[in-house]
């Protein structure tokens, strides 16, 4: 890994773009089904263990929660925003809040000036779902890199690893290098996707 996580802060939570942070810093934003992994993520990339609360609740996040670490990288320092999206999928939410949520999201990725990489995750061992898919293909039309970050790859055969993400980097039809596999339990991907991160802001 090219850098080392120096600190790591929340700053805020917002719901519409009034309450999104004003200082310029490059944002990665996170999205992924509801329990797939991406507090667990988030929090192994700041390496914090509490940073981002962690719910065995699916659909406990509701609102845009944005955090900044800072890196040391490359004889300097770096500040990254990291924002946490709601998860989708979420069958027992209410049509309403699916609303509210789909409108807050697509508010935020399709507006948010600072949003450089969105990271979508998914299940390494279950593969991406028809939500996955559609996200996906909502994401693909935006402007902000896209990466996939295959969580619990851990659960995999080391064997099986690569080429499981070869397999879901083909599935997916994305280019080389846009799949990651990525394990919160072990630390797998850690130094590869932050790699990935600063190249492309």
């Amino acid at each position: 890994m090219s850098a080392r996580v120096l600190s790591a802060e929340f700053v805020t939570t917002a719901t519409e773009p009034k309450g999104y942070p004003t200082s310029p810093a490059p944002e990665v934003a996170f999205v992924g089904r509801s329990n797939v992994g991406k507090s667990s993520m988030i929090n192994k990339l700041a390496m914090r263990k509490k940073l981002v609360r962690v719910s065995h609740t699916p659909g406990r996040t509701r609102t845009l929660n944005f955090f900044d670490v800072t890196l040391a990288h490359k004889g300097g320092t770096r500040i990254v925003r990291l924002c946490d999206l709601p998860g989708y999928g979420f069958a027992k939410a209410s049509k309403t809040d699916r609303a509210d949520w789909q409108q807050m999201i697509a508010k935020y990725l399709e507006t948010r000036r600072d949003l450089k990489v969105i990271v979508t995750i998914i299940d390494a061992e279950v593969g991406p779902t028809s939500d996955d898919l559609k996200m996906l293909d909502y994401l693909v039309a935006q402007k902000p890199k896209l990466l996939v970050a295959a969580t619990k790859i851990d659960r995999i055969n080391k064997a099986r690893r690569k080429p499981r993400v070869i397999e879901l980097q083909k599935t997916l039809e994305l280019p080389p290098g846009t799949v990651v596999g990525f394990s919160s339990h072990e630390g797998i991907g850690h130094g590869e996707m932050w790699d990935i991160l600063l190249a492309s802001i």
